[in-house]
């Protein structure tokens, strides 16, 4: 018994020789301080304008700019899917001082779809971004899968639409890691008009009449005006769609071998013109 004793012991003390492996080096499961902190500040950056894009917050037309830039993000094809199971991936674009980034195309893998629409003024001097695509993931760091420089076209500054694959680099190697496919237009962009200046302020006056113990302030009409003028109640219209379903399925039948998306994506970036849609159309299959 004795014997089985120490022949167990020894067994036990061979098995945690064979387990330990020694020290981890001091690098592993890191990321770099500042490729975590530039990460964390696109990231913060493109969640910033996606929420005052839902809110519809809008800026002003900043000066020198040299048009509304339509941006459609529509698929990618990855050369290889990274992880155990389905890569999750999204797109993160820098444009001068913006970052954009796509809704995650859940279950995408290889093939990821996106249809994500962006429009952002494009400033003079600003003729290329920087694309990144992102498998996002639940419990480390999202990993990096590809990355491009892109150069917007001469065309699209000159005020045509393009729609066109650029390839991607990545661990495979430079313009190995795939393609993705983009939809772009250059529209003009017009000055709001500014409200009227007011050069003056009526007095209040103040009636001793109280109601909940506090005088009623109103501010007198000035002449030729109506007592009560016209307001509208409750929220502002709704702005208009660009196009309907039916101008959609119009320009489809004409196109009947190009994707649906790129179509409606064309036809978006056209503001929702057919004749235009419909050149530009036309334009890219003789490409």
């Amino acid at each position: 018994m004795a014997t089985t004793n120490t022949e167990t012991a020894q067994n036990g003390q061979n098995r945690r020789a064979q387990v330990m492996i020694g020290e981890l080096p001091g690098d592993f499961l890191r990321v770099s301080y500042n490729q975590q902190q530039q990460m964390m500040a696109d990231e913060r950056i493109a969640q910033i304008l996606q929420a005052q894009q839902q809110a519809g917050f809008m800026h002003p037309v900043p000066a020198n700019i040299q048009g509304r830039l339509s941006l459609s993000v529509v698929q990618a094809k990855l050369a290889k899917n990274y992880g155990l199971t389905k890569m999750d991936p999204y797109v993160r674009i820098r444009i001068g001082h913006s970052v954009i980034e796509t809704p995650t195309a859940y279950n995408g893998a290889k093939n990821p779809r996106w249809n994500k629409d962006i429009n952002l003024y494009l400033p003079h001097g600003v003729e290329s971004m920087y694309l990144e695509i992102f498998d996002e993931r639940q419990f480390t760091m999202d990993d990096r899968i590809a990355w491009a420089y892109i150069t917007i076209p001469q065309s699209v500054l000159n005020g045509d639409t393009m729609n066109e694959w650029f390839p991607l680099s990545g661990r495979q190697g430079d313009e190995k890691e795939g393609m993705i496919n983009l939809v772009m237009s250059l529209s003009e962009v017009q000055q709001p008009v500014t409200p009227p200046t007011v050069l003056y302020q009526q007095p209040m006056v103040y009636y001793p009449q109280p109601i909940g113990g506090f005088p009623i302030a109103v501010q007198p009409v000035p002449a030729g005006m109506p007592a009560y003028p016209p307001q509208t109640v409750g929220s502002p219209q709704t702005q208009r769609p660009l196009f309907t379903e039916d101008d959609l399925k119009q320009v489809k039948d004409m196109f009947p071998n190009m994707e649906d998306e790129v179509v409606r994506s064309v036809l978006e970036a056209n503001r929702g013109n057919k004749d235009a849609t419909i050149n530009s159309l036309l334009q890219m299959n003789s490409d």
